[in-house]
């Protein structure tokens, strides 16, 4: 199994403005980002949008990040749905597109027990034993919360390598998994218990900076990466000035690092108040606006 860890970016789906997938733009963001910090990208998660795109697009997305930046980087996939059928013939055909390792969330709505759970990543698990898994716990989106005991557990199963802990209040180190940040201002923390690095939004514009904050951690040079992260924090809070991925897909279009801006209902662009933190954001971490 692959090492999985550094400073990864949840790439957000670039859509032409009728609404389909662009994914000429998709494949400019993702070099960018690779040119910019990024270790890895994770294709089609909660920042992709990835619950309002078909598997076609899904699938399309991620042959299209895996031809331009492949060689160059790791790309992940995010292949979690609430249906157990669905994620594992979604996951199939990640694997075969390319994807280094998938991404699973605990299935939303349909809120399981531990045994579902458990049953859950089983069953992906082996209709694709050669791929690495990653859980995704982030119970402020799914309901439902997996405790490090269980997440442990889930480390029994050979290919569930790694966890994106997006529940702060949980961050440490897991017996038998690789932990990653699933928050900006947990990347950090997660580097400072020995954690294999962060799944990032703010690493799409403070990309280089987070690089830095890796390289130092890494060196074992710890005040230095926590002066680039207290330099950051502004822009991690503006992130969550309204639902991820409305205030990082403002920040790109103001950047200019997709043509611009559109979301798929149910969710809205950003209004005039949330643009106006978001452009005070990036003027506060010296990030150009295209005028």
């Amino acid at each position: 199994m692959s090492e999985i860890g550094g400073v990864i970016t949840a790439m957000a789906t670039p859509f032409r403005e009728d609404g389909g997938v662009d994914e000429t733009a998709a494949r400019e963001l993702a070099t960018h980002l690779v040119e910019h910090g990024s270790h890895g990208i994770v294709v089609a998660g909660s920042t992709g949008e990835a619950a309002t795109l078909d598997d076609e697009e899904h699938i399309g997305l991620l042959r299209a990040i895996v031809a331009e930046v492949g060689e160059r980087a790791a790309v992940y996939c995010g292949t979690g749905t609430n249906d157990t059928r669905h994620s594992v013939e979604l996951t199939k055909a990640a694997a075969a597109a390319g994807a280094r390792a998938a991404l699973i969330v605990t299935p939303y709505y349909n809120k399981p027990n531990k045994a579902g759970i458990r049953a859950h990543f089983e069953a992906i698990a082996a209709a694709v034993p050669d791929l690495p898994l990653i859980a995704y716990n982030i119970p402020s989106r799914v309901v439902v919360d997996v405790p490090p005991a269980d997440l442990a557990e889930l480390a029994e199963i050979d290919n569930v390598v790694a966890v994106k802990q997006a529940n702060n209040d949980e961050l440490g180190p897991i017996e038998g998994l690789d932990v990653i940040a699933g928050n900006d201002d947990a990347f950090l923390p997660t580097l400072e218990f020995g954690g294999a690095g962060g799944i990032l939004v703010a690493s799409h514009i403070v990309g280089p900076q987070m690089r830095d904050m890796w390289d130092a951690a890494q060196a074992g040079e710890i005040e230095r990466a926590r002066e680039i992260d207290a330099g950051l924090h502004a822009f991690y809070d503006v992130l969550s000035v309204t639902t991820n991925p409305i205030p990082i897909k403002a920040a790109l279009v103001m950047t200019g690092l997709i043509p611009h801006g559109g979301l798929r209902l149910p969710l809205v662009e950003a209004n005039a108040e949330q643009s106006a933190a978001v452009r005070a954001a990036l003027a506060a971490v010296g990030a150009a606006v295209a005028s």
